[in-house]
């Protein structure tokens, strides 16, 4: 629960200690203090005592004989802590401290780029200040939560496309998803299956400059087609003809083996033969 004299805003906050809701109807109101002590920190029906150490003060001054002369030393009174008041009886709910605490839900703004295991900062949101000081801040951890697409890399992103084989072999316009939506990509004729393209200014934008951005790398993968009707095998059958006929090149070279062509017998061949016979 936010302490006494802060302006949380409006809504209902619960005190953790004895569970009493305290209702702000209004941006501007400020946050009562604690109901059992009225934020004094004592038990109801007594009242903080002046420090006797230090006479309410805060502070003791410790006199001390050097070489120099006599020496002064001004310390924070170990027995109030600074308060100048002793609480003997300290109050049940604040536990002498005059503030109460409780959860609350609050926005915050995450920057674009934030990268896992940073922090945001919210000012004032920490934990109040002793005697009276300023609260501190309240430090944010972000997790960054993986993504079925995108991987990440400092200020880069890397994502893998399938492409079919037309469009890799014919070139066509494909849709490719970024942090900023889809945009148009024009796949080269010819196009082999790994091949990285690079969309410029489509990656992170850095924390330092948000004007400044990194790239998205996609990298394209022809797939396979598993599942093919009987015309469509037919059309790759025709095409595999026209192509060079790769789907026969193993029958070619073991069931079908060549005869070697007969030598043409030469001049000298038939002389030889004549004498022979």
């Amino acid at each position: 629960m936010p302490t006494t004299g802060e302006k949380p805003g409006k809504g209902e906050y619960t005190c953790d200690n004895c569970g009493q809701v305290v209702v702000l109807d209004d941006d501007t109101d400020t946050m009562p203090p604690c109901p059992k002590c009225n934020g004094t920190g004592a038990k109801p029906g007594t009242t903080p005592e002046t420090c006797s150490k230090c006479g309410g003060k805060g502070q003791v001054v410790y006199s001390q004989q050097s070489l120099f002369g006599m020496v002064q030393n001004v310390q924070t009174c170990p027995d109030c802590h600074g308060t100048g008041k002793i609480i003997r009886e300290k109050c049940p709910d604040c536990a002498g401290t005059g503030y109460i605490s409780s959860k609350k839900k609050i926005s915050v703004k995450i920057p674009a780029g934030i990268d896992d295991g940073q922090s945001v900062r919210i000012r004032d949101k920490g934990e109040p200040g002793v005697n009276g000081g300023p609260r501190g801040d309240l430090l944010v951890q972000v997790t960054v939560s993986r993504h079925p697409i995108f991987q990440r890399q400092d200020v880069h992103i890397f994502s893998t496309v399938p492409i079919s084989f037309a469009q890799a072999a014919l070139g066509a316009d494909i849709r490719i998803k970024t942090v900023d939506g889809e945009v148009i990509y024009n796949v080269k004729p010819g196009t082999k299956t790994d091949t990285k393209v690079r969309l410029k200014g489509k990656g992170v934008p850095s924390l330092r400059n948000p004007q400044v951005r990194g790239d998205h790398y996609v990298t394209l993968v022809i797939q396979t087609p598993e599942k093919l009707s009987h015309e469509a095998k037919e059309a790759l059958r025709k095409f595999d003809e026209l192509a060079g006929n790769t789907l026969n090149q193993a029958g070619k070279n073991d069931g079908e083996k060549e005869k070697p062509e007969k030598k043409k017998k030469g001049f000298m061949d038939k002389v030889k033969e004549a004498f022979d016979d």
